[in-house]
């Protein structure tokens, strides 16, 4: 899905010229005739869809500064470009300090527009993972910070935020790349022990000759090559989280050893005289079962319910088809930044491409998929043709983007045919339902003002209905802020004229 921008004026013509100009950027625009009307967009609850609001600074209702000031306070980070014919120096200074991010002149090309609209979601995005990365190394990352809307993540953060509550062992099973560890930093980061530390350790990694010491430490002198006193993983996470990752790797002697620095609360760092205290929250985790390792005698029971106190699954990403597409905006959304790439979503094909996939690898999986695709895309949307190892798992025909016949279905347009559009419309939802009719008129409507640059009688003439007809559909389905008369001539200027 592209990315929603939010154009606030009160001339009509206006708000239709910006939506055709930034529409063919790729990118979808909502459109609001008013300051209050905007601040309703943004608070109601397609608000969290807005990615970034440009705003006329002059306007009969409520003037562009106090929609600022209004808009603030709960939307800190939301970029506001300010677009006015109003272009004092002393006006820029004004908005800049209400919190504009960019001050824009009427008349300003559709180019200018577009690279100022990028380079704030650039900005925002890279600050968000700045803040994000900031989160985890402070180890104060909580569920509000993880992607995803499917019902079973909810339900797993609904759990974890209650095992948060206490500091009850908790075991997270599922696959490998589904986002185990980052559910264990959540629970953390929604404890008590928040912002305390949080020790990872890979029981799978690590080397058999040293795995009492790497995880209960050692004395100086206590065996050769040990220079120097070590604190063990335990001692290191002390006051906070201990996260035991692939515990069922753990060898057999040493889940003994483990089973009692838990149930006492202390550990014997090797050639110590004496036990150290600890006080240690224990989350572990692992992509096997461990119930049925118990039956076979590769892991001990007492220790499996020891560990298995608060139990947390993980589906697989297949599992969870809901979250396909949030993830994949957000990876977007990143690489797109971090590489300097203007890419702004998926299309339709795409989209429903990644939603089919198995995905064996998970999120991991997903992640490396779209940071490939990114890096090699020169469109402003990843198409089937940018995930050929994909398409190709799944039997999927694809034809480069340069002749803008991208399949999905494995056929292509026969001799004599039309070539396919590059204008897709899915014609079914997420659930595989087909899409209300006037959903779809209202996508043919505005693709076609995109095709067409906003001009409205070839809009009309294209689709077959009066002007007349055009706008009450304009104003019906919520394109347009009321009818409005015909643009006249300035309609066909390229540049955005000065309101």
């Amino acid at each position: 899905m592209a990315q929603t921008i939010l154009v606030v004026d009160d001339d009509p013509v206006q708000r239709r010229l910006l939506e055709a100009a930034i529409s063919r950027s790729g990118m979808q625009v909502v459109t609001a005739p008013g300051g209050q009307p905007a601040l309703d967009l943004i608070n109601g609850p397609r608000g969290e869809q807005i990615t970034l609001m440009l705003l006329d600074l002059v306007m009969p209702d409520m003037g562009g500064l106090e929609v600022l000031g209004k808009l603030r306070p709960a939307n800190p980070e939301l970029p506001v470009i300010v677009l006015t014919a109003k272009g004092g120096i002393d006006s820029a200074v004004e908005a800049m300090r209400a919190g504009a991010s960019d001050f824009l002149v009427k008349p300003a090309s559709p180019e200018r527009i577009a690279i100022s609209i990028r380079n704030q979601l650039k900005i925002g995005t890279l600050s968000g993972e700045v803040k994000q990365l900031k989160k985890k190394q402070d180890n104060k990352l909580t569920f509000d910070d993880l992607v995803a809307s499917s019902p079973e993540m909810k339900q797993v953060f609904r759990l974890g935020a209650r095992a948060a509550q206490s500091d009850i062992p908790v075991l997270i099973e599922g696959e490998s790349g589904a986002g185990k560890e980052l559910v264990a930093r959540a629970i953390q980061g929604t404890s008590s022990r928040s912002g305390r530390p949080f020790v990872t350790v890979n029981c799978g990694a690590i080397p058999e000759n040293l795995i009492e010491s790497i995880l209960f430490g050692h004395e100086k002198g206590s065996f050769t090559g040990a220079n120097d006193k070590h604190l063990g993983k335990f001692q290191e996470a002390d006051g906070g989280t201990l996260f035991l990752d692939e515990i069922g790797e753990l060898r057999l002697d040493m889940q003994v050893k483990l089973l009692r620095a838990l149930q006492e609360g202390e550990v014997d760092p090797v050639g110590s005289k004496r036990p150290v205290k600890v006080n240690v929250r224990i989350i572990a985790a692992t992509n096997r079962d461990l119930g049925s390792m118990v039956g076979e005698g590769a892991f001990r029971e007492d220790l499996y319910y020891r560990l298995n106190v608060f139990p947390l699954t993980v589906p697989a990403l297949r599992n969870r088809a809901g979250d396909i597409a949030p993830l994949s905006r957000h990876f977007i959304e990143r690489f797109a930044a971090e590489e300097n790439k203007q890419v702004g979503g998926l299309t339709p094909q795409a989209s429903q491409l990644l939603e089919r996939f198995n995905w064996p690898g998970n999120v991991r999986q997903l992640e490396n998929t779209i940071f490939r695709a990114v890096v090699l895309c020169d469109g402003a949307a990843l198409d089937v043709c940018d995930f050929p190892q994909i398409a190709a798992a799944m039997g999927v025909e694809t034809v480069s983007r340069q002749n803008t016949s991208v399949q999905t279905g494995g056929t292509q347009a026969g001799p004599g045919q039309p070539p396919m559009s590059p204008y897709g419309l899915n014609v079914t939802d997420s659930a595989g339902n087909i899409r209300k009719l006037e959903e779809m008129e209202s996508d043919i409507i505005r693709m076609a003002i995109a095709r067409y640059n906003g001009h409205m009688s070839e809009v009309a003439r294209r689709l077959g209905i009066g002007r007349s007809t055009l706008y009450r559909k304009l104003k019906e389905f919520g394109l347009e802020g009321d009818v409005v008369a015909d643009a006249g001539p300035e309609e066909n200027d390229p540049i955005l004229k000065a309101g």
